[in-house]
């Protein structure tokens, strides 16, 4: 009897590892063992056509990318990429979702309307923007529209000094609408009494915003401006699609800068050391960003 309880205790036991053991076996094939590779493959001198020819060469890459000029600007266009993009689309986000935060009839639709764009790809989105930032007037929307109010056409994403704001801006368009449905329901999560009881006080909209929403949306907060900038720092898509990194490397960032040298230019190792720089940036950008938010709260 004691035998057969032990056995069927143990059986139950095991289930749970049953469930999860799928999910252990995809984290550890595509994320574990990658990441391994990406470190061993970043102490050698590897070429993608000669992998008969690796060899170990230590710290060589690190000390090679660290003087690569074109490494350093791909690091400071992604900062500024950061830098400019999170502050505006928290924003955004946020006045989207203090404007459809509402009972009003028919408000769903404006809800739908601007999450809409988050639903198409960014690789189409991209394409899209590409046109309409084409800049011959008559070809690109906003170059027609600018001619059209008698202002010269802006070069966008040709010249080195609107490139990168540009994207930007497309950037904002497209995901602002997520964020936004993120702060909706924080929104709606917070305590409709407070908002009473600040009315009965004689409260205005600033002071409720300051004293209730803001404080109230502290961990949403975290969490957004956290993925906005993780975000921002992998960014890809739009320079690999609108730019392929130009003009004049004014839109080079660091995943694209490890895209070209691994796979445009076929060297892993190198790749994978600037793969290693780029994880731990990352991981100290965001964790310092989560203890600056805390200590201000």
């Amino acid at each position: 009897m004691r035998n057969a309880y032990t056995l069927k205790r143990n059986r139950f036991d095991i289930v749970p590892y049953l469930f999860v053991a799928p999910a252990l076996v995809i984290l550890a094939a595509f994320i574990i063992l990658p990441v391994i590779m990406a470190v061993r493959y970043s102490f050698f001198n590897f070429n993608m056509l000669r992998p008969d020819r690796m060899s170990f060469i230590g710290a060589e890459n690190y000390k090679n990318i660290i003087t690569d000029d074109l490494f350093l600007k791909a690091i400071g266009n992604t900062f500024r990429y950061a830098i400019v993009l999170v502050p505006i689309e928290v924003v955004v986000a946020f006045s989207l979702a203090l404007l459809v935060n509402n009972s009003l009839k028919g408000i769903s639709i404006f809800r739908i309307a601007y999450f809409s764009p988050m639903l198409t790809s960014m690789t189409v989105v991209s394409i899209l923007w590409t046109f309409i930032y084409n800049p011959t007037p008559g070809q690109g929307l906003l170059n027609t529209f600018l001619a059209k109010l008698g202002m010269d056409p802006c070069p966008f994403l040709r010249s080195a000094d609107t490139a990168l704001n540009s994207i930007v801006a497309m950037s904002v368009w497209q995901s602002a609408g997520n964020y936004m449905m993120i702060f909706l329901a924080g929104l709606q999560g917070v305590s409709q009494e407070l908002y009473e009881a600040a009315d009965i006080d004689g409260a205005g909209w600033w002071r409720k915003m300051r004293s209730i929403t803001i404080p109230g949306l502290h961990n949403v907060f975290v969490f957004i401006i956290l993925m906005t900038t993780i975000s921002a720092m992998k960014m890809f898509t739009q320079s690999f699609v609108m730019t392929q990194g130009g003009p004049d490397n004014s839109t080079m960032t660091i995943v694209y800068y490890v895209y070209q040298q691994g796979l445009q230019f076929r060297n892993i190792g190198y790749a994978s050391a600037a793969s290693v720089i780029f994880f731990f940036i990352v991981l100290f950008l965001s964790t310092g960003i989560k203890r600056f938010v805390d200590s201000e709260r």
